[in-house]
């Protein structure tokens, strides 16, 4: 595989990994990390199993065999997000290639926290839901939102957030028991601040 502007390894497309065991967890469990007193990530928060996780780990970061992901945009343009498993300098790259342009562009990328430029919840929100299915890579909306997730970098996230960040969760197979708990780790890491929604309800309730 070949994305004009990206030497840097051997790329390999890795769509069909969404869709296997731990990829979710291995995809977004850092980002719940959010200090050094905070809950430790368990991938039970994404409906996972630990040893699915590992295993899916030796592909998603293989040296011989970099993951990439296409997110085809409505116009033209795609956001590429670029497992970039250089031994030592492992990270996750955004890529961005506009129609009209040479080459890829690299936007941002994600090493434990977001270096680059970030996308707002409503930007997110408009690629998440704007795909071009005829232009192949990933376009079911949940499936986007989640994938481009790490890009977020919005301290005033709106309300709705939490229901349509824990809507996709669900749909990628996370208990709905568990969603709003795993939607708020997700938000708390990616705002830097507590993050609780007052119409959740504990699912001891009721």
């Amino acid at each position: 595989m070949v994305i004009e502007g990206y030497d840097d390894g051997p790329l390999a497309a890795g769509e069909s990994l969404l869709v296997r065991p731990g990829f979710w967890s291995n995809h977004l469990l850092g980002i719940c990390v959010v200090g050094a007193n905070a809950e430790r990530p368990v991938p039970e928060w994404f409906g996972e199993d630990g040893a699915d996780v590992d295993a899916l780990s030796e592909t998603l970061f293989d040296p011989e065999r970099w993951p990439v992901f296409r997110v085809p945009g409505a116009d033209g343009s795609e956001v590429v997000v670029v497992y970039r498993n250089l031994v030592g300098d492992y990270g996750t790259d955004f890529l961005l290639v506009h129609p009209g342009r040479n080459g890829a562009e690299r936007i941002a990328s994600w090493e434990g926290e977001l270096s680059g430029s970030g996308l707002t919840w409503r930007e997110l929100v408009r690629i998440a839901d704007t795909p071009a299915p005829e232009a192949g890579g990933v376009d079911e909306p949940a499936a986007r939102l989640l994938l481009l997730l790490p890009l977020l970098d919005d301290l005033e996230v709106p309300e709705e957030a939490s229901a349509r960040l824990g809507a996709a969760l669900t749909a990628v197979g996370v208990a709905r028991e568990t969603a709003p708990s795993t939607t708020e780790h997700l938000l708390t890491g990616l705002t830097g601040k507590a993050w609780h929604d007052p119409a959740w309800e504990s699912p001891l309730s009721s």
